[in-house]
């Protein structure tokens, strides 16, 4: 299989991706299919939802050792909010309930400022992904992920603290932020996970 597949988990925000992929003309399907998943040539899990509902979903539809896996292979994965967090042990949102643990480290909540943050937010490249610079994001989030490994942050921001707002490693890439609302930058951003920019 030859396509980009959306992850249907029931919840998320999984038209807006698909319009942004429509609008770049990539071929994709919206399916909680696991061998259409397994087959992908990439995977966006999209994001809004609680932890505890993304988690308890995936595991009704068979999808966590599927999603599992293909976080471990190398087919590149995008994690978009929900889909950052639900890649980390746990969450403060959903105490006593695992995440896909793909990765170490934990998801707080925010302790100050008006939460949820809503709105627009600068991210903070570390340099490991050359695709992502100073520029303006959309987000919509009262939580954040603390990764036990700092080498995996690819930005932070600020709100009130400093947070991790994406995360790379190997195939995959995971944010906090909406790059499916973000207009240009967020066109920008998926014209680079897409190498359509080069």
């Amino acid at each position: 299989m030859n396509k980009t597949i959306i992850v249907d988990y029931e919840a998320g925000n999984l038209r807006s991706v698909a319009n942004m992929l429509t609008f770049l003309k990539v071929d994709y399907e919206i399916t909680s299919e696991k061998e259409k998943i397994l087959n992908a040539e990439r995977i966006i899990f999209p994001g809004q939802g609680h932890f505890g509902q993304a988690m308890n979903n995936l595991e009704k539809k068979g999808l966590i050792p599927i999603i599992q896996e293909c976080c471990r292979k190398n087919i590149p994965f995008l994690g978009i909010c929900i889909g950052l967090q639900i890649l980390f042990e746990r969450s403060e949102e959903a105490p006593g309930i695992k995440g896909l643990s793909i990765f170490e480290g934990e998801v707080r909540r925010f302790r100050t400022g008006k939460i949820p943050q809503v709105g627009w937010n600068k991210i903070i490249p570390t340099g490991i992904d050359k695709n992502l610079k100073n520029e303006y994001f959309y987000f919509v989030n009262s939580y954040y992920v603390e990764p036990k490994d700092r080498g995996i942050i690819s930005t932070y921001c600020d709100y009130n603290i400093k947070f991790c707002s994406s995360i790379k490693k190997n195939n995959v890439t995971a944010v906090q932020f909406h790059p499916e609302k973000s207009s240009q930058v967020g066109l920008s951003f998926f014209r680079n996970w897409y190498g359509l920019n080069n």
